[in-house]
């Protein structure tokens, strides 16, 4: 890479919302303060609006490492929860005692912990992060949450990050009691010409360089009209760009190492006619005319009847074929119906989407596409969700080594459960509290055969690799926990969420390793006091 080559320790320009690079410039110093003063003297509901890749992710971050020790932070980082996952989400954060309690029973805990907390001289922030995407339903609810209040405090702060289709949905008049209630509402403007050197500069130093200017004058101009003030293409374009440079021996940046970055990168039709230079335009221009010149000539010698302008027929088109057909699928189980198409292709599967999310009481239970010995005793499926495998490759997360030994695919199909269990609580053991994990489903069934084929459906279908079970107990009932690997940072795990989610008809949720091993505890020592 071209770290040595510029002299910098990290790289100055990567699209991960550190906050070392936290740019206080064009307002969102001010911003960031103003949504510290908000929070910490309970003003209600937030809102943060900016187009996508403006920096909503960074602030958010930010946010949470400037405020007080005494200000506990909540993370909703799954916006297409329906309104009974969210409170159950939020009261699973608040590690409250959730198994097998009703929605009003959850509210009433969570109201009771968010008073204890408060008497404590605590205080809970809720931030959601792409609230745009949320339901109206789930909107909603959101602000019932904002009911929960002494008689002088809220007890509940809540920060809505989203783009500005937030703002469309606001505005819809069933909306208008939640638009009441926001109480300061920002907006993160992209940066302005004059702001973009100061930005590159500043990301630059961040990293660890000690030159002068790096990018020159035309570059910079060149950046600022592509990226139309976009955070994260400026980013792109920067990182790209020094790429170019190094390789071609040179130590600044310079036009032609922008325009390189241009066309290695892709950006939205609405910058497309930015993204050309000048130079390219009048290129184009002149072959628009010389193609004019040459049919206006064969029109004078030949005639109009003589002259053809893309006359040529059509073939007809021809079929694409499935990239995959379809894989065998696994059933989700809900006590709240799930709408998914009951499809054997996969392209059909695909292009229904599912309308209704996975409710915190869901049961998950493995099928095969045909019924056999093994499954023919197994519930009626509600439904039924074509899984299409891509590559295995496009799913490896970045885990910690300790999660890849006992769960490889070949050696993992030859345990049975107990052995299975075992290695992942030593596994569990292992890990460090503050460590994330994803919580993949929860499977009730006293069958052996039905989880060892979840979890092989998981490891071999799937092709995820780090796939951990754990015994629990709801309502004195056995279940068992599904989760996916070890995570150092949370930033890691959101990203393994999203690409589980967009890849596959999957709900995984973020945990903590320490709210699971919290989870097993107080089940044993259910376990204990039961038998006293």
């Amino acid at each position: 890479m071209y770290l040595t080559h510029f002299g910098l320790q990290q790289l100055p320009f990567s699209i991960t919302p550190d906050p070392d690079f936290f740019f206080v410039g064009n307002k969102r110093g001010e911003i960031l303060e103003a949504l510290i003063y908000s929070v910490v003297h309970g003003d209600g509901i937030i809102k943060v609006t900016g187009e996508v890749g403006c920096g909503k992710t960074m602030l958010c971050r930010m946010l949470e490492r400037r405020l007080p020790s005494h200000i506990e932070v909540i993370y909703l980082v799954n916006p297409t929860l329906n309104h009974d996952q969210v409170i159950f989400t939020i009261a699973g954060e608040l590690d409250l005692p959730i198994q097998g309690k009703r929605v009003d029973e959850v509210i009433r805990l969570l109201h009771s912990a968010l008073i204890t907390k408060h008497a404590a001289g605590k205080q809970v922030v809720l931030l959601i992060e792409e609230a745009q995407a949320m339901s109206m339903q789930t909107l909603e609810e959101i602000r019932l949450f904002s009911n929960l209040e002494t008689a002088h405090y809220k007890l509940l702060q809540i920060v809505l990050f989203g783009q500005p289709e937030l703002d469309d949905h606001l505005n819809v008049p069933s909306m208008r009691q939640l638009k009441e209630r926001i109480t300061n509402s920002f907006k993160l403007p992209p940066l302005t010409a004059t702001t973009i050197p100061d930005y590159l500069m500043f990301r630059l130093r961040a990293a660890g360089y000690h030159g002068s200017d790096l990018f020159d004058e035309a570059a910079i101009k060149l950046i600022n009209r592509v990226s139309q003030g976009i955070v994260r293409r400026i980013s792109i374009l920067a990182d790209k760009s020094l790429l170019a440079a190094f390789a071609d021996n040179a130590h600044s940046v310079g036009e032609a190492h922008v325009l390189a970055a241009i066309e290695d990168s892709e950006f939205s039709n609405t910058t497309a006619g930015a993204m050309r230079s000048p130079r390219r335009l009048v290129t184009a221009a002149i072959a628009v005319l010389l193609v004019g010149a040459a049919i206006w000539f064969a029109w004078l010698n030949h005639g109009p009847s003589q002259v053809q302008l893309g006359a040529t027929k059509k073939a007809p088109a021809t079929p694409v074929a499935s990239k995959s057909t379809a894989a065998a699928p696994f059933v989700l189980v809900a006590e709240k119906a799930v709408t998914a198409p009951n499809s054997t292709s996969a392209a059909a599967a695909a292009s229904a989407p599912t309308s209704t999310p996975l409710t915190s009481s869901t049961v998950v239970s493995p099928v095969s596409t045909a019924p056999t010995a093994a499954t023919s005793n197994l519930p009626e499926p509600v439904n039924t969700l074509a899984v299409v495998k891509p590559p295995v490759t496009a799913l490896t997360p970045k885990v910690e080594a300790s999660a890849l030994s006992p769960n490889s695919t070949n050696a993992a199909a030859r345990l049975s459960l107990d052995e299975r269990l075992k290695l992942s609580v030593n596994w569990l053991n292992s890990q460090a509290n503050d460590a994330y994990s994803i919580q993949l489903g929860v499977i009730a069934s006293s069958n052996q055969e039905d989880i060892l084929r979840y979890l092989k459906k998981m490891e071999s279908d799937l092709g995820l690799q780090q796939v951990q079970v754990y015994s629990a107990q709801k309502s004195n009932a056995a279940y068992f926990g599904v989760v996916l690997g070890s995570f150092s940072s949370r930033n890691e795990a959101v990203a393994m969420i999203n690409m589980l989610s967009a890849q596959w008809d999957l709900q995984p949720q973020l945990r903590t390793i320490g709210g699971i091993k919290r989870e097993l505890s107080a089940d044993k020592s259910k376990e204990i006091n039961s038998s006293k």
